[in-house]
């Protein structure tokens, strides 16, 4: 099909200056076991094409399914004559000169390699599922594996021409155990570019030891007190860190949202333009890049969807803010250098300024050099709930596990952990931050922006962290 849309294509006739194809190509298969009962496979496969044209300073654009050169030529025409008639209405005029022809492949690790048969994979998540059917308390087991493979092409009418293969592989498990009204969950999910070496990273190997360890840690918080409340210290893992990254740096530093146009939508952000280059977003410990080059993240790729080549920058560095995630047109617009990460959801959507890969930089601390550098606080992973303003400021979060640190050691499980803060100076409570050893690659696939809505894969690499004299309570 790659070659057939190329070749069709490269008959298009348009009176636009410039024109471009977004081809994406999307199959998915889901498989998962619940309390040792498989369930039915869930299988999609999608494929569509994106038509952009810039005409008189206009731009406008048109999705088909039908990638046929009769169907692609009816969509570039409606793409064209959207450009003309919204011309005037633009914020800025799109100038065709200034479009660039970028060339190039990217596969993902793994794109090629064989996968487990659909028998052998179920054979191994019920494996797993049965391992964590260690105690009476625990009500439900659920394992599921889903896996992507998509396929994306870019063409332009100068002479652009991108190919790329990405495969995902995503491992989620869970356990929840129960005693009278009171019911706990331990989680775990891996978000990651790659093929069934996933599987190994997620410790799902046919033993059992990953569930029948979560369902150990869900036994021990229904025994476990609530979180203290109070003033202290708090050490979030990476896999709270994620998200920590993700709602106060990833989304208030989205260009397009600065600049308010997710204003009617997911709100708007407290960084405004004239921050970049001087305001102190965090402690000298704090160190964030973007980075689509680290292949085994969620969102790595060589180039973005409107042909931008990827690369790694610093967005924030020893705690001062550098630069917005702003894509080609947004940068235009505020005069300020951003990042390739205008990315869509699929072959129907147009592409906007999202996050990609956000990271944290790994600092010098060992994990017990940070316990033992608390003398009152807790330590909390896996997020369980979630709140933040339209602003992406104020903001107030969960999590599933928590244990108690006293006087530099950990003294037991704590469950119903929260805190709260404020994006504005929560960063600069950064205490330490850890070594390269404490760090994991994590990630979303359900980044949601944009009307109508775009879910879209965002990675976020991480290690542990320490922020003090933080709003810590539990759940009582």
């Amino acid at each position: 099909m790659i070659e057939d849309v190329r070749k069709n294509f490269s008959v298009l006739r348009c009176s636009a200056a410039f024109w471009s194809l977004r081809y994406v190509e999307e199959s998915s298969e889901t498989l998962a076991v619940r309390s040792d009962v498989a369930e039915p496979p869930r299988r999609s496969w999608d494929r569509g094409a994106m038509l952009v044209a810039l005409a008189d300073g206009g731009y406008g654009y048109a999705a088909t399914s039908d990638v046929s050169l009769p169907g692609l030529q009816a969509a570039l025409d409606r793409a064209a004559q959207w450009a003309r008639a919204t011309a005037r209405h633009s914020v800025m005029r799109m100038s065709p000169a200034e479009q660039s022809v970028p060339r190039g492949e990217r596969a993902a690790p793994g794109v090629d390699s064989p996968r487990l048969a659909r028998k052998e994979l179920y054979q191994l998540l019920a494996a797993e599922c049965r391992a964590a059917a260690t105690d009476a308390r625990i009500i439900d087991r659920y394992v599921e594996v889903e896996r992507i493979d998509t396929e994306q092409l870019y063409l332009t009418s100068n002479g652009g021409d991108v190919h790329q293969r990405y495969r995902f592989t995503f491992p989620h498990m869970s356990v929840s155990a129960n005693r009278g009204v009171d019911t706990q969950t331990r989680s775990l999910g891996l978000h990651q570019q790659g093929g069934d070496e996933i599987l190994h990273r997620a410790a799902l190997s046919g033993s059992g030891a990953r569930l029948a360890e979560l369902a150990e840690e869900a036994l021990a918080l229904l025994g476990a007190p609530n979180c203290p409340s109070g003033a202290m210290d708090v050490l979030l893992m990476p896999d709270q860190m994620m998200l920590q990254i993700h709602e106060s740096i990833g989304h208030p530093l989205e260009l397009d949202r600065i600049l308010g146009d997710e204003r009617n939508y997911a709100g708007t952000s407290f960084v405004t333009p004239d921050m970049f280059g001087s305001y102190q977003y965090g402690s000298p410990l704090l160190n964030v890049t973007y980075d689509p080059e680290r292949g085994e993240e969620l969102a790595s790729f060589a180039y973005d969807d409107e042909g931008e080549a990827a690369r790694k920058v610093s967005l924030i560095r020893a705690g001062i803010l550098q630069r917005p995630l702003g894509g080609r047109l947004s940068q235009a617009r505020a005069q300020l250098p951003g990042t390739a990460n205008t990315r869509a959801s699929s072959w129907n959507r147009p592409p906007i300024d999202r996050m990609a890969n956000l990271n944290v930089e790994a600092g010098a601390s060992s994990l017990a050099d940070m316990i033992a550098g608390i003398e009152r606080g807790v330590l909390m992973k896996t997020n369980v709930s979630w709140s933040i303003d339209d602003s992406r400021n104020k903001f107030q979060f969960g999590c599933e596990w928590g244990e108690l640190i006293e006087n530099g050691q950990l003294k037991g499980v704590v469950k119903n952990p929260n805190y709260r803060g404020i994006s504005a100076t929560f960063w600069r409570s950064l205490l330490m931050v850890g070594r390269a050893d404490t760090v994991e690659v994590l990630g979303t696939q359900y980044c949601g922006k944009g009307e109508p809505n775009q879910a879209i894969y965002v990675g976020h690499a991480a290690p542990a962290c320490v922020f003090g004299n933080i709003e810590v309570f539990g759940g009582e």
